[in-house]
């Protein structure tokens, strides 16, 4: 197995200390987002023998196995992050896979380039995603119920707001949602920019459910996202908890430290809290205007020991072991590729000394033994 070194990325977003303090070094001063695990060709991770993409394409088959290659092509399906929010991420979606290439396929024909500020789709993948907390971590995802999405908005007093507040009583439930959000993102931007400084005022002074808005609002202030924000149902899960984000699901990322991993894809519609482009006709094709709870995940423990984060996809399937002292070693052999990461205590995997942070990549059939005192995230794919 092939120890990996990391790139950090520094997105504004990102806190200053979170994944420092896990490290155990010092803080720059820089807000650090995400640590990138995989061979994402933006930011691979580094072993001995190359750059994760170069070991791969090298021997895909050797690296990933042949069920794996047979089902996803020759390349790691999955992208694994240490992911610090300090501050809000855009408020987004992302496509289902036949969304994706139908997109991919439009813009390539249209002649858009891939780097071009106005291009929302990257590659023709879909991007299911799971963020397991591991501090406590606070986000949005799925639409709350329309009625109380209403009595949000109409107990904040903005006389502005009150047409959102009739539309959310109207019926079907899908079509107030999209009318809603509709509305919402296509409103006059200086008149939005007031409606949203008078509603930010009036979340600050309630409180409570009101909060999060509130604090939204002071990264983004004037931005139509904080009221699209408030349709959406607010989450703040414990160490341990998890939350699957599918297609069509809107979602933001508000506070906290966690592991995320997803389909190797950067295809993102966003819905607000962001100066970037967003594409309101693309983004109201891909939203699912569902509402309903968000569906916090709780692992499932396995005989052996093993705690899976049940996910309805294949491209990735993440798990941790929480090692006591003084515990078996657990047997990790997979015919398909893995990347364990330690996030707490130390744990040696193979050869390897493994403190918080730190990772490796398990080519497929490579014998991969684990013991220690800590716990260690297993991400691989279901092939």
């Amino acid at each position: 197995m092939d120890r990996l070194a990391n790139t950090i990325r520094p997105y504004a977003w990102g806190s200053t200390t979170a994944i420092p303090h896990l490290l155990g070094t010092e803080p720059t001063g820089e807000p650090q987002a995400e640590m990138w695990m995989g061979a994402h060709p933006g930011a691979p991770s580094r072993t001995d023998r190359g750059t994760l993409v170069e070991v791969i394409d090298a021997a895909p088959e050797k690296e990933l196995g042949a069920a794996s290659v047979a089902k996803f092509g020759p390349h790691l399906p999955f992208l694994l992050k240490l992911l610090a929010a300090g501050a809000p991420l855009s408020l987004q979606v992302h496509p289902d896979l036949e969304q994706a290439r139908q997109g991919y396929e439009d813009e390539e024909r249209r002649g858009i380039p891939v780097d071009a500020p106005h291009r929302n789709y990257k590659d023709a993948n879909h991007k299911p995603e799971l963020i397991c907390a591991l501090t406590e971590f606070d986000g949005l995802c799925g639409f709350r119920d329309p009625l109380r999405a209403a009595d949000l908005l109409d107990a904040l007093g903005v006389d502005s707001l009150k047409p959102y507040v009739d539309l959310l009583h109207a019926h079907p439930e899908d079509a107030a949602l999209r009318e809603v959000l509709t509305a919402i993102l296509t409103a006059d931007p200086e008149e939005m920019a007031h409606t949203v400084t008078e509603a930010a005022a009036a979340c600050d002074r309630l409180g409570g459910a009101h909060a999060p808005y509130a604090d939204i609002a002071h990264h983004y202030p004037g931005d139509p996202g904080v009221i699209a924000a408030m349709l959406l149902n607010h989450v703040r899960l414990q160490p341990g908890e998890a939350l699957f984000l599918g297609a069509g699901v809107p979602h933001a990322y508000l506070n906290g430290l966690g592991v995320e991993i997803m389909a190797n894809s950067d295809n993102v519609l966003r819905c607000g809290l962001t100066p970037k482009h967003v594409d309101v006709p693309e983004l109201l094709r891909i939203v699912r205007f569902e509402a309903g709870d968000p569906g916090v995940l709780r692992p499932e423990a396995t005989p052996d020991g093993e705690e899976v984060y049940d996910t309805p996809i294949d491209e990735f399937r993440l798990s941790r072991y929480v090692l006591p002292a003084g515990g078996t070693t657990h047997d990790l052999t997979r015919s398909t590729p893995q990347i364990l990461l330690c996030t707490a205590g130390s744990v040696r995997a193979g050869e390897h000394e493994l403190s918080p942070g730190e990772s490796v990549f398990v080519p497929a059939g490579e014998k991969a033994e684990v013991s220690g005192a800590g716990t260690l995230f297993r991400a691989t794919v279901v092939a």
